[in-house]
């Protein structure tokens, strides 16, 4: 069956039948609008981030059980006098502590505190090894109580591990679940929201009156951790229904400035809305919830779908100029543009669907989801708006405002045109040149991962990053942790080679760039035996006698978190200075370099656990998939363009100046301090997969001139009258839709928006400039006829 008979078949079928088309179309709109009221939630689950199948996600998921998950909460408690040694501070951290243990979704065994006894101090007596918790079971905030926990404290050495560098404060660590006891997914952002209420508001809101007063006491609680981070952008995301209407809003006036007609102009806009609706109703079909960092993409599908569809009011707008009825304009647009339609949906069907190449779940959710939203825009783009077209009378007025604009236009196009005449298309090309070569050299000082300390997802000023610059200045340690695990064929306590091989392998990574501290087995084990020596420093070595080995370790309980219980898995945890992608690559490689040049006989070091590992593990994906995300979308786009347009020279021409756009997002990412991760680069492909529409509509229009024998010039201009101003305003409804994100209190949405915001511009002066500047050397109308007969 040919293309135009299948269109006239279906053209038939949907215009024969408008009432029964509208009536299913309003009956599914007003289920999925129930089924999304009900059931829509958000979904952060900590293991949908991670690449599971990475090797260093392998290691983590081996050793979780033992050593915990990366999903670690830092609860800081600072004395606002600066001193932690007052009875007010220590019954709040007695209740931070407390409060913690208790909470449904914490790992109980695992939390830290000088509350818990886990936390415990060595000393060599007169009778032997004196062991016992920092703050002991009887404890009463006496002075001289509180001088004990002090001597204890430094007996233990936590201080900038638990305890503040300058004693003004101390932590809660605890770990969060990925199941409670019942097998239930834990909620990071349940977590986070009950640490606020039973730790943070209790405390603050007890002390801070007693700040007030002028006393100079009082507590300030500071938390961090991924559970928090999920929160705060939750918190963020809250806004997004204000983004929607303010998005939709400018939407729809920008679409009645151009339609010249407010019921014109609400068609587009009702369809993608619809498409939204019924995307997120298929969200809970298929059971998935919103991820916090996947609530852009609605903002996408609308913005798709609007820009489509001002497609078709264009061609409906000039069939109604011509006199025609809108049945008969509707019908003409339905032919003229399904085709093309089809092939730029399916091209931004084609960058969503690559980005599944990311394995990470919460990637692949998005990437299904959005593909699912764009497979709805083919519905209500190609089949609802043209049948709500029909429905809408056109008058004379609407008529005359249409042509008094083509009228004004058409002088702006021919001057445009001039731009295929051989100097300036020369000149154009030259310029696209230099731009291509600039933006590759600037493209490749982007880093793969983040680009500052803090959670770049949020913004500088967020309480989460003010939380984190207030931990880290007063602790040796923050929540950035990369965890080797060693792996012993013997127990590592009673082996003189394994232990010195791990404290070998700790010291050289101690003074490697960017790792502030190193706590591992050997460390401790040497403190241990400089202990039964008297303290001399001398004596801090690791013994070669077995027993002596023995004896270094036995007060090392499991629960530290520094060995296992047969000591044959050993983690050297490695505090981070920040997650920057630089840092994370030195520290990563220095690790991977002293591995393999150095690892004893019997020991296999396993990266990473920790949280930097999952980002270490995450950053490498990224870099791993990013050429084949990118050359899918290209290729995928090629050959639509391809079997579309009949025509290799056609393909390129549009391909070219795409490509052109995608090297130059680079530049600006590197310019703006984006880095690209997991968050970014499916939208480098997105910004390419959708910015290709505007070359696909217009080359389709430009080669039925060319076939009709117009030179370049003259088909480029007819194009540009027919198109030309559909096209610069599908950029600009595209842009729209995100350029509000620049607004955001979550700064990965704002960076997004900036991200998408000049590719959706750029790819559409792209076409219209450089797409007929390469046309005016590279095609001719004698060509096209040939590669299509």
């Amino acid at each position: 069956m040919s293309e135009s008979s299948f269109t006239g078949r279906l053209e038939r079928l949907i215009f024969g039948h408008r009432l029964a088309v509208l009536l299913v179309f309003a009956l599914l709109t007003a289920f999925m609008a129930f089924i999304t009221l009900r059931g829509l939630r958000i979904d952060a689950s900590f293991q949908k981030q991670l690449p599971l199948q990475h090797e260093y996600m392998q290691t983590y998921l081996a050793h979780q059980a033992e050593f915990g998950g990366a999903n670690r909460v830092l609860i800081a408690l600072v004395a606002r006098n600066g001193d932690m040694f007052t009875p007010e501070f220590f019954a709040a951290l007695k209740m931070a502590t407390d409060e913690v243990i208790v909470m449904d979704g914490i790992d109980r065994g695992r939390v830290q505190s000088l509350f818990t006894p886990n936390v415990r101090y060595l000393e060599v007596v007169e009778d032997g090894i004196e062991a016992g918790n920092v703050v002991p079971a009887n404890f009463t905030p006496t002075p001289e109580a509180l001088a004990e926990v002090r001597e204890n404290i430094l007996k233990a050495g936590i201080v900038g591990r638990l305890v503040a560098n300058d004693f003004s404060g101390a932590l809660v660590s605890a770990i969060v679940l990925e199941q409670d006891a019942t097998g239930k997914a834990v909620d990071p952002i349940t977590i986070a929201r009950e640490l606020e209420t039973r730790v943070r508001d209790q405390i603050q809101g007890e002390h801070v009156a007693v700040a007030a007063a002028g006393s100079g006491n009082g507590v300030e609680v500071h938390m961090i951790g991924f559970a928090k981070v999920m929160s705060a952008i939750a918190d963020g995301a809250t806004s997004v229904a204000i983004f929607a209407i303010v998005t939709i809003f400018l939407t729809l006036l920008a679409v009645w400035i151009y339609c010249q007609s407010f019921r014109v102009a609400l068609v587009p806009v009702i369809c993608s809305v619809i498409a939204v609706i019924w995307q997120l109703g298929m969200l809970v079909l298929l059971g998935f919830g919103v991820d916090p960092l996947g609530i852009l993409v609605p903002f996408l599908i609308f913005a798709i779908g609007v820009s489509h569809g001002v497609q078709k009011i264009s061609a409906v707008a000039d069939a109604a100029r011509e006199g025609l009825g809108s049945m008969d304009a509707a019908r003409r647009t339905f032919r003229q543009l399904f085709w093309p339609a089809v092939i730029a949906l399916l091209a931004d069907l084609v960058g969503f669907v690559t980005i599944l190449m990311i394995p990470v779940q919460v990637i692949r959710e998005m990437a299904i989801t959005a593909s699912i939203g764009v497979a709805i825009v083919i519905l209500t783009d190609l089949v609802l708006l043209p049948v709500l077209v029909s429905f809408v009378s056109f008058g004379d007025a609407f008529r005359r405002r249409v042509e008094r604009r083509q009228e004004q236009l058409a002088r702006f196009w021919h001057r445009l045109a001039r731009i295929t005449r051989p100097v300036p298309s020369l000149v154009i090309i030259g310029i696209a040149g230099l731009l291509a070569m600039a933006g590759f050299w600037k493209g490749r000082e982007t880093p793969i991962g983040d680009t500052q300390a803090g959670v770049p997802e949020l913004r500088p000023d967020s309480q989460y990053n003010l939380d984190t610059d207030v931990i880290t200045r007063k602790f040796s340690i923050g929540v950035d942790v990369l965890t080797t695990i060693v792996e012993t064929d013997q127990p590592a306590c009673v082996s003189y080679e394994l232990m010195t091989g791990i404290d070998r392998y700790a010291w050289h990574m101690r003074n490697v760039p960017g790792v502030q501290q190193v706590v591992a087995l050997p460390g401790v084990a040497k403190i241990a035996i400089a202990g039964w020596n008297e303290g001399a420093l001398k004596w801090r070595a690791i013994p070669r006698n077995e027993s002596q080995l023995a004896q270094s370790t036995r007060y090392i309980e499991t629960s530290t978190g520094l060995l296992n219980a047969d000591c044959d898995v050993v983690p050297v945890m490695l505090f981070l200075d920040d997650h920057k992608a630089g840092t994370i690559e030195t520290v990563v490689k220095a690790a991977k370099a002293w591995r393999a040049e150095h690892a004893p006989e019997g020991a296999r070091f396993r990266l990473a656990t920790g949280n930097v590992g999952v980002m270490a593990a995450t950053n490498e994906e990224v870099k791993a998939k990013e050429f084949w995300i990118l050359g899918g979308v290209f290729a995928a786009v090629f050959v639509m363009c391809l079997v579309t347009f009949r025509s290799l020279t056609g393909a390129l021409l549009v391909v070219v100046p795409l490509a052109l756009v995608s090297v130059l997002v680079y530049a600006v990412m590197a310019l703006v301090g984006i880095g690209l991760k997991v968050s970014t680069l499916p939208m480098v492909a997105l910004g390419a997969g959708i910015g290709v529409d505007y070359g696909i509509y217009l080359f389709s229009r430009m080669q039925e001139y060319l076939h009709a024998g117009d030179d370049v010039p003259t088909a480029y201009e007819k194009t540009l009258r027919v198109t030309g101003a559909a096209i610069i305003f599908t950029g600009i409804t595209l842009a729209i839709g995100v350029v509000t994100w620049v607004f955001s209190p979550l700064k990965f949405q704002a960076d997004i928006g900036i991200m998408l915001t000049f590719m959706f511009l750029v790819n559409m002066l792209a076409a219209m400039i450089l797409l007929p500047a390469l046309a005016r050397w590279f095609i001719r109308p004698a060509r096209v006829r040939t590669a299509t007969t």
